[in-house]
């Protein structure tokens, strides 16, 4: 039998902290595991190299700078987790990795790092609630 999972996504905004702790509640409570999924913007294609390198280098640097307090909070929760760094929209990468991954929920948060304001919910949440094929819990 497959051991439970739930889709943590975390953009390193304020909701995500709040992600993090609502799933390592629901990890601690129903013996599961965290898959912690953070999307970074895609790589070039046309660039030449070193360019190209640099600017891999450069997105790599900032997802683990971005994710190290995730992971830091993870691995002293003493929760099993497996991480997702995902090149790609958000929107379209978390019901993907959650549905290869056999995730059981989906919690997000209810707003991101958008510079949109004024919206009830993100536009990234709200493309997960219309595509993912398994519960979405928003976290505000």
């Amino acid at each position: 039998m497959q051991k439970r999972r739930f889709l943590a996504a975390v953009d390193g905004s304020e909701y995500s902290l709040r992600v993090l702790e609502k799933a390592i509640e629901f990890a601690r409570i129903l013996d599961a595991e965290i898959i912690l999924v953070y999307c970074h913007k895609k790589f070039p294609k046309l660039l030449g190299r070193p360019y190209r390198d640099q600017v891999i280098s450069d997105i790599m640097d900032n997802t683990q700078e971005v994710t190290a307090p995730f992971v830091e909070t993870l691995t002293k929760s003493g929760v099993n987790y497996l991480e997702r760094f995902m090149e790609g929209p958000a929107g379209t990468m978390i019901p993907i990795v959650a549905e290869h991954e056999h995730c059981e929920m989906i919690i997000m948060g209810s707003r991101g790092l958008s510079n949109i304001e004024g919206l009830i919910i993100g536009s990234t949440t709200h493309k997960v609630l219309h595509t993912a094929k398994c519960p979405v819990l928003v976290v505000k």
